[in-house]
């Protein structure tokens, strides 16, 4: 029952007992009962008779007890502010110019995760594989959160993983995408994840689609996660702003074009997408539907941050 409901009960109460005992008091024949309170007073019939004071003693407590926090809420009262923490160091250190960068950082972070093994995931193990080819150019990402980090552990312990996944839904929502809660509580790896997880940018569609499936995503959430391409200066529209731009320039194909520049647009991945009917129903869905591609960039971003975790307390 909800608190205001619970309140308008126990009022309701509150007054029929008031009624009660002015009936009560009425009544000629009396006869003494123990109060609650293991007093002797006057009643009638068989009920108990309620001093006001009793009554008004109950009605506090009660009214008192629906804003009682459970340890739950109090759990999620203290993450959320931990969150603001994160957030906020967050805010402080990037700009529109450096949330490609971000958000390419959590992408190679998650993206190890495997499925079959259990390996990789979000445990930011990624600043112990900077030197990787793949990974070339992260570690400006690296050391622009270092400084949240400093900041942040001042406050309160953070671990890279937590940062890192809030860093880029951060990138994100700063360049016009859409907000992705976040919850916190990742443990850091200790060493860096396996080599040759994350999808290689030669793959066709067919490849990449094993390769997803083999972390855990559908053709949609591959198609989905591919739109994070929109930020970066990949010459899918703006480079700064979060939108569905990716869709519309892959069903142009512009690299088909017999133009110097437009063969430069894209990675071969994003090119052999298009080329495959399943992913170009997705391609041509959110090349129409801003919403619909946010909402499902949203879920499919949190669970890549959230797969093959190890979370604290757990």
């Amino acid at each position: 029952m909800g608190g205001a409901v619970k309140q308008l009960v126990v009022l309701s109460e509150f007054r029929s007992a008031r009624q009660l005992n002015k009936s009560n008091h009425d009544h000629k024949r009396t006869r003494h009962v123990l109060r609650p309170s293991g007093s002797i007073s006057p009643s009638t019939n068989d009920g108990f008779n309620f001093s006001p004071a009793y009554l008004r003693r109950e009605l506090t407590f009660m009214l008192a007890v629906p804003f009682m926090p459970t340890p739950q809420q109090l759990g999620q009262a203290s993450e959320a502010s931990d969150l603001l923490v994160i957030q906020s160091a967050v805010r402080k250190v990037l700009s529109k110019s450096k949330a490609a960068g971000i958000l390419r950082l959590a992408f190679h972070d998650a993206g190890t995760f495997d499925l079959y093994d259990n390996s990789g995931g979000m445990n930011g193990s990624i600043v112990y594989e900077l030197d990787r080819p793949e990974n070339a150019g992260l570690s400006k990402s690296v050391k622009i959160l270092d400084k949240a980090k400093s900041e942040i552990d001042g406050i309160q312990h953070v671990s890279w993983a937590d940062l890192i996944s809030v860093a880029g839904a951060e990138a994100v929502a700063l360049c016009g995408g859409p907000t992705i809660p976040i919850k916190l509580g990742r443990l850091d790896a200790r060493e860096p994840d396996p080599q040759g997880k994350l999808p290689e940018e030669s793959l066709d569609a067919s490849g990449l689609k094993k390769c997803f499936l083999r972390k855990g995503f559908s053709t949609k959430e591959l198609v989905a996660l591919s739109g994070a391409h929109t930020l970066g200066g990949k010459g899918f529209g703006n480079p700064n702003v979060f939108d569905n731009a990716y869709f519309k320039i892959l069903l142009e194909k512009p690299w088909a074009s017999s133009a110097g520049m437009s063969n430069m647009i894209g990675l071969p991945t994003d090119r052999a997408l298009v080329e495959d009917d399943e992913c170009s129903r997705w391609i041509s869905i959110y090349a129409v539907d801003e919403a619909r591609f946010f909402n499902d960039f949203k879920y499919a971003y949190a669970k890549l941050v959230d797969l093959g975790v190890s979370w604290k307390n757990i």
